[in-house]
């Protein structure tokens, strides 16, 4: 038992974060240790513990373990067939299905790369996808068919197409048999090969396909299976989208290579989710993003406290929503965490602190180097002092996150981009010949050491000669009466340095624009709070309910080009309804020019 395990072992109480932080180590531990004991090898140590039991549960059928492993072992065989190589890329453009997990299963058991598509891009994003990850195949849902000829067609050297969903393909190619791999079929792959291609959002700019190897995914699934104590009897609820690293790979693993099962649908319903997860059965349910604001807007529902959930994991909850929505739904306990694809650490809020996305507890510091340092607002880059070392904020001052490269979990593998990779690096930042890797996320940490989130580089503007986090400004919007849902961004205004903060907001019959002017004024400061207002029915968001602003922050407040309600709300005055004549005003004749908080050219 390694020192840090004793430690914990000396100090756990019958619950307590130290028994967490415990069965995270224990369960990783003996990763490095075999380095070709890659995760299909240690399902397959599953299936002949659990094989009967069942799996995956999807729309349309029931897997148990050896089911599941036996589809995996006929698209291993597939691969072997078409002869493809340890290293060569095949693409996945699917939904969420018991299939979507058993491919990429057989694939990566014989050391072909996956590259998981995001299935709502357009085919000029798709073929771009396509393009970076130089698949040589894409295996495609009949639905997806017609995108994906589109995005071939703009492609020199386009991957050969295997289309799902046809009669004679329904589950996996028939020919093929579904035995274990025998000796002369099985091949080698390390701890250290590429596993998976998982791509950005793309919210900023076409998507980056993220290398991400087999330790990586047994470090996610077995970390997060310790921290949440998963085990055979747990059901795990996923309506997150497989193709990115939460639903794919988290929710799902997590709970298989525990003994466990999970619930796949393909997309997340305010309006069944709580019948679903009860009727299901499900004992732990993974969220993202905004869901959990949406389930806690819908109305009441006879299955909302029905459930036998024991546990909701996931990332982005807000401190607003965090205590209404355990009280109201009745949920034992709220696993918080942050992460990203691509990068090489991750904090967890095991105390079930509202508001904050992790700590780093005094025994794990030193295996988990992360650093808060100050950042150039404007170079959008961290400060450097004199000695050209970058410097650490202090205590509750906000800065970026960054994490210290090292091998093991702690490595750093990038995207398929050398130059993208390079980008996500600080060298000689500390002292000379240390490099750290860059999240591009503000955070700040209190005086206990939970970290909590501030906003997105880039996302933040400046207004006022103040820094304004667009976080933290939806935050406060969001608890005002009759807002269901925010989002805040910076819009430019002729002859004004910076950029004017601009709220697009979805609301409900509560909300009077009287009484929201009165709320902001006590929440917030006034260099923080939004000069112009857009009602909107609904706000566009990712697949993973991550707000899109390019669209509107290129609309701005020019009620030409906005349907939308819009409002100005100049200093002093109440808001003002924002029509054509308005809007001249503002940018035209200078009437509006001096606008609250603006500095003159």
């Amino acid at each position: 038992m390694s020192a840090i395990a004793h430690d914990l072992v000396q100090s756990a109480a019958p619950w307590s974060a130290n028994s967490d932080w415990l069965r995270a180590l224990q369960r990783t531990a003996s990763i490095e240790t075999h380095p070709n004991r890659i995760l299909p090898l240690l399902f397959e140590e599953c299936v002949a513990q659990h094989g009967a039991s069942l799996a995956v549960l999807d729309d349309q059928e029931k897997l148990s373990f050896e089911e599941l492993a036996s589809r995996g072992n006929r698209w291993a065989r597939w691969a072997l067939s078409l002869d493809l190589q340890k290293g060569d890329i095949v693409a996945l453009l699917m939904g969420n299905c018991a299939d979507y997990a058993a491919i990429w299963l057989g694939l990566t058991r014989v050391g072909v790369v996956v590259a998981l598509l995001n299935t709502s891009l357009p085919p000029t994003a798709l073929a771009h996808s396509l393009l970076v990850a130089k698949a040589k195949h894409v295996i495609a849902s009949a639905e997806f068919s017609e995108t994906l000829r589109d995005a071939c067609t703009s492609l020199h050297q386009p991957p050969y197409q295997h289309l799902y969903g046809a009669d004679e393909t329904r589950h996996s190619p028939p020919a093929f048999s579904s035995l274990p791999l025998d000796a002369n079929e099985a091949r080698e792959v390390a701890l250290s090969d590429s596993a998976l291609y998982i791509y950005t959002s793309g919210t900023t700019g076409m998507p980056k396909a993220a290398v991400v190897t087999h330790r990586r995914l047994l470090y996610w699934s077995l970390w997060f299976s310790g921290l949440a104590d998963i085990r055979p009897q747990d059901r795990m609820y996923n309506c997150l989208p497989m193709y990115h690293s939460v639903g794919g790979v988290v929710a799902v693993w997590s709970a298989l290579l525990s003994g466990g099962s999970v619930v796949l649908r393909k997309r997340f319903s305010a309006s069944s989710f709580w019948s679903d997860v009860a009727a299901t059965q499900s004992t732990m349910f993974q969220y993202i993003g905004e869901l959990c604001r949406y389930l806690l807007n819908a109305p009441d529902c006879d299955a909302q406290r029905r459930h036998v959930l024991r546990l909701a994991i996931g990332n982005g909850l807000r401190a607003d929503v965090w205590t209404p929505f355990q009280n109201r739904f009745a949920i034992p306990r709220i696993l918080e965490f942050y992460a990203a694809t691509e990068s090489n650490f991750s904090l967890y809020n095991i105390e079930g602190e509202p508001g904050a996305i992790g700590r780093i507890p005094s025994f794990l510091a030193a295996k988990q180097q992360i650093a808060l340092v100050r950042s150039d607002d404007e170079l959008e880059q961290p400060l450097r002092d004199a000695a050209g070392r970058c410097v650490r904020c202090d205590v509750d001052e906000v800065g970026e996150a960054i994490a210290r490269i090292a091998p093991g979990a702690s490595r750093f593998d990038g995207y398929t981009s050398h130059e993208d990779s390079e980008k996500k690096i600080l060298r000689d930042v500390f002292e000379t010949g240390d490099a750290w890797m860059r999240s591009g996320d503000l955070m700040r940490k209190d005086a206990r050491g939970f970290f909590y989130f501030a906003d997105r580089i880039g996302d933040s503007f400046r207004w006022k000669g103040e820094n304004v986090s667009t976080f933290e400004v939806a935050q406060a919007l969001a608890r005002c009466n009759g807002v269901c849902d925010a989002m805040v961004y910076g819009v430019a205004v002729p002859d004004h340095e910076g950029r004017a903060g601009m709220a697009a907001l979805v609301v409900d019959e509560n909300f009077d624009i009287d009484r929201f002017r009165a709320e902001i004024e006590v929440a917030l400061p006034p260099y923080a709070r939004p000069l112009f207002l857009r009602l909107s029915q609904t706000l566009e968001v990712t697949e993973t309910y991550k707000h899109k602003k390019t669209s509107l922050i290129a609309q701005g407040f020019d009620p030409r080009l906005v349907s939308d309600m819009l409002y100005f709300a100049p200093p002093g005055a109440a808001h003002a309804v924002l029509d054509d004549s308005l809007y001249r005003r503002i940018c035209g004749d200078g009437v509006e020019r001096n606008l609250p908080g603006s500095t003159r050219n």
